[in-house]
């Protein structure tokens, strides 16, 4: 996986792009049908496509919500300085890194594959 405050911020930003307006748990994302992204929950799990996605806005701020298979969920902001993901919900930090077109971000045992796109600039 490769690092870097370049690539973090152009994905933070792509993520923020696709952000919708409304409160979590209020919007569709979490809804049947929603947007799925690969989760591993837990020691030891391999990436399966049962996360749900939802995008949200709080007080200006915005939020990306992934929903667990079993009704947990965990929350991220969106860093205004293009730095990635924070976790919203907890003591817990967000580790992030590029994975080709993914944004890999781990919060204690669980982790998360955000797809973003490249734009056309060869920016991501």
């Amino acid at each position: 996986m490769r690092r870097g405050p370049v690539l973090f911020a152009a994905a933070a930003l792509a993520l923020l792009a696709a952000c919708s307006r409304g409160e979590p748990g209020a919007g569709s994302g979490a809804a049947e049908g929603a947007e799925k992204i690969a989760c591993a929950l837990g020691v030891g799990a391999r990436f399966e496509a049962v996360c749900a996605l939802e995008r949200a806005d709080r007080g200006g701020e915005k939020l990306l919500v992934v929903h667990h298979p079993d009704g947990g969920f965990r929350s991220f902001t969106v860093l205004a300085n293009g730095a990635g993901l924070a976790a919203a919900d907890g003591a817990e930090s967000a580790r992030q890194a590029i994975a080709g077109d993914l944004l890999e971000v781990a919060v204690g045992e669980d982790r998360y594959r955000f797809p973003f796109k490249v734009k056309s600039d060869g920016a991501r």
